[in-house]
């Protein structure tokens, strides 16, 4: 009998050509899409591409139909606002910048849709990442690069568990974004050249405090922008309109750039440096998940990114009490900012991962 496995298909053309690849080598290819924002006009205005559009369900039958599988729309609305849209508003409010797309995957793509998956008797689950799925000498599942560094996600993945990746397949990471495009086409798919989507699904206008305003009914009042000193330099608008390392739209005039530098709920403060005091060569990192090594014994070395665009730099890794993981690049980097990921790789694939909690002054 051949394997059973379910598409998680977004209406793009990566996640339609996913579940034409698993058809052609055998696979009983069953395609959803996950039906995971409430507010039915921003439902409605996603239609670009994105996960949430009505285009993207309209897209996904369309192609469904072409593969002539089964499709369906489940509905994963509740998952989708506890671990992604509350943590989301969540983290802004305590003055950390969230990642609501490793949320996502973590505990809806993967946890959401497994276990409805494994409930009507699949065998895997399947998506659009570019990313491969590797099991290591030492039994150990890991995600590994994709083939195409430009559009690798492993970053983006790096919380998942080894029971989800024993359950994952990732057929679009061997292939580069043109030979996918390239493969809708031959194959007839009507996203075979389908814009990609860009922004945070259930904020389509990029206005993320807008939004978290208008989700929690609060306003945020404005405080002091103030210097490392603690000089007052001026007043912000409300501190969810900031992140670590931003520049545009801080209304203030110098000689040189000023950048964010660190955000104080707690006093309602902005703090403000000049380029130079963005960089640290130190972070402590929060809720680590570990993919090729069950645990950190001692100092391990690694390549550290501290962001999705950031290309990786040496650095090591030491436990420290509670739980928490210091990490001390070899170079100074710039802008690690509190919520985002710190995601650390053993060659080609991710040792393991976490929160960025805070940069440790340099001495």
């Amino acid at each position: 009998m051949n394997k059973k496995v379910v598409v998680g298909m977004s209406g793009g053309v990566d996640s339609s050509v996913a579940a034409y690849l698993l058809k052609k080598q055998g696979y009983e290819v069953i395609g959803v899409t996950m039906q995971i924002w409430q507010d039915r006009d921003v439902f409605e205005d996603s239609e670009e591409g994105g996960c949430c559009g009505l285009s993207a369900v309209e897209d996904a039958r369309r192609v469904a139909s072409v593969l002539q599988i089964p499709y369906y729309v489940m509905n994963f609305r509740e998952d989708f606002k506890c671990h992604v849209v509350d943590y989301f508003i969540r983290e802004y409010e305590r003055g950390y910048t969230p990642n609501p797309c490793n949320a996502c995957n973590r505990h809806v793509k993967w946890e959401a849709l497994l276990h409805r998956a494994l409930e009507i008797g699949a065998d895997y689950i399947a998506t659009g990442h570019y990313a491969r799925v590797m099991q290591l000498p030492n039994g150990r599942y890991s995600i590994q690069n994709s083939v195409t560094a430009a559009k690798d996600q492993t970053y983006a993945l790096y919380n998942l568990t080894q029971e989800q990746l024993a359950h994952t397949l990732m057929p679009v990471g061997a292939y580069e974004k043109s030979e996918i495009r390239q493969i809708a086409e031959m194959a007839g798919l009507p996203v075979a050249h389908k814009q990609d989507s860009q922004d945070i699904c259930f904020v389509p206008d990029g206005d993320y405090a807008g939004f978290i305003q208008r989700e929690t009914g609060h306003e945020f009042a404005p405080g002091n922008f103030v210097d490392e000193d603690g000089n007052v330099l001026g007043q912000h608008r409300g501190i969810i309109h900031y992140t670590i390392g931003q520049r545009k739209g801080l209304g203030l005039t110098a000689e040189t750039p000023l950048f964010v530098k660190e955000l104080r709920p707690e006093t309602n403060e902005v703090v403000i440096c000049k380029s130079e005091g963005l960089f640290s060569r130190t972070c402590i990192v929060s809720g680590m998940n570990y993919m090729s090594i069950p645990q950190l014994d001692g100092p391990t070395s690694a390549i550290g990114k501290v962001r999705y665009s950031h290309s990786g730099a040496p650095c090591i890794l030491e436990p420290i009490e509670g739980g928490l993981v210091r990490c001390t690049f070899e170079e100074p980097q710039r802008a690690m900012t509190p919520g985002q990921a710190a995601v650390f790789y053993e060659g080609d694939h991710v040792m393991c991962g976490g929160t960025i909690e805070k940069m440790k002054k340099e001495c």
